[in-house]
């Protein structure tokens, strides 16, 4: 596997092998961060700033700026590395997992900086997805969400409306993934559906490692418990990252209008077959 060798000369050490998790919003990656963070050898959280400092400073190296001239490629790729390098240096593990749902936009980027670059996608059916976010807002309804813009008027529909617009949660992390998914580089991404993730988490992870490269690791699936409460109550979203102690599918009920669910029952297009993607999946 291909690793940096960082900035000696900054008193960075180098930079351990990293895995990225993306995908959909409300299928399963704050679990698999969990589970994976059983490993002492892997260091996972629900989400960095990484790729918005990426995003920055994509356009601070561009033609946008003044000097623009003086920057090419090579010197990106140095600053961008550097960012991972500086963001992890106190990080002991191997394997550092990044979780963020558009790094599928960043994917072409992500190959150029680490060769061996691999994205975990979690997926699950968009209807699915919808009616989780509708029981998390129905579980704070004294609340208004950031997610939501903090409008406290929307009914059902507008909430939905809000989700699935090309700048919503779903809707951005949609696009995204689809983007990485016919893309060129879609035999870097494996797509995890959430379902079977919970139904059979072991021969799961086993994949996963087997997909990155890493030694397999008998995982506690009985003790994932995990939450970020802070973050959670930051947003008026009380819940929307905790992780029960037992590996399994959460309890549910239909919450959308018959006529929503209709709109946005499946099949997904990552399960339609004869797509033109080499993406492989476990859904």
């Amino acid at each position: 596997h291909n690793v940096s060798q960082g900035s000696p000369a900054l008193g960075f050490p180098a930079l351990k092998r990293m895995l990225f998790i993306s995908g959909l919003p409300r299928s399963g990656s704050t679990l698999l961060s969990a589970i994976l963070r059983q490993n002492p050898a892997i260091h996972a959280g629900i989400s960095s700033p990484l790729v918005n400092m990426v995003t920055v400073m994509q356009r601070a190296l561009s033609g946008a700026q003044e000097f623009s001239y003086e920057v090419d490629n090579p010197t990106r790729e140095r600053v961008l590395r550097g960012l991972f390098e500086t963001y992890y240096a106190n990080r002991p593990e191997r394997l550092i997992a990044d979780t963020n749902r558009v790094w599928t936009t960043k994917l072409a980027v992500l190959c150029d900086l680490f060769p061996d670059a691999r994205i975990v996608c979690c997926v699950r059916p968009v209807l699915d997805i919808l009616e989780s976010f509708e029981r998390i807002f129905r579980d704070n309804r004294l609340e208004t969400s950031a997610m939501l813009g903090f409008d406290s008027e929307l009914n059902i529909y507008g909430r939905v409306d809000r989700l699935m617009v090309p700048s919503g949660v779903v809707g951005v992390a949609l696009n995204s993934l689809k983007d990485a998914f016919f893309g060129p580089l879609s035999d870097r991404l494996l797509l995890v559906g959430y379902d079977r993730l919970v139904a059979q988490p072991g021969s799961v992870m086993d994949a996963i490692y087997d997909f990155v490269g890493e030694p397999r690791f008998a995982h506690d699936f009985e003790n994932a418990a995990f939450n970020a409460a802070g973050f959670d109550d930051s947003h008026g979203l009380r819940g929307l990252h905790t992780v029960r102690a037992k590996v399994a599918r959460a309890p549910s009920h239909t919450t959308l209008p018959p006529d929503l669910a209709q709109m946005f029952r499946g099949p997904e297009f990552w399960g339609t077959p004869g797509q033109p993607s080499r993406a492989k999946t476990l859904v």
